[in-house]
């Protein structure tokens, strides 16, 4: 028996290695953005769990909402786009961030 591991990927030709690493990496895409799926559902929970104490609670609501309409098709539009960024800019604004 020996502590010395073979690397199995390099008795394979090029095509197959890039096979093989191009299955690892689509498998851990999948992985992350299933753990994301469920720290959103964790963070959507969290902002649904009760009504927002001040304004700025309200916002970060709003901001969260902006932030994924921004990826849909219909928020592609130029002027959507400056809209939301220009929302974003007064939440900031108005909550004192600088």
């Amino acid at each position: 028996m020996t502590d010395k591991t073979i690397d199995l990927d390099q008795h394979r030709g090029m095509a197959a290695q890039k096979a093989t690493e191009l299955r690892r990496m689509l498998a851990e895409v999948e992985e992350n953005e299933h753990s994301l799926r469920l720290r959103q559902d964790e963070l959507e929970a969290h902002l649904l769990a009760a009504p927002a104490v001040h304004w700025t609670d309200a916002a970060e609501k709003a901001r969260y909402l902006l932030r994924l309409f921004a990826t849909t098709p219909a928020a592609q539009d130029p002027r959507r786009q400056k809209l939301i960024a220009a929302v974003l800019a007064d939440f900031k604004r108005l909550s004192g961030e600088s």
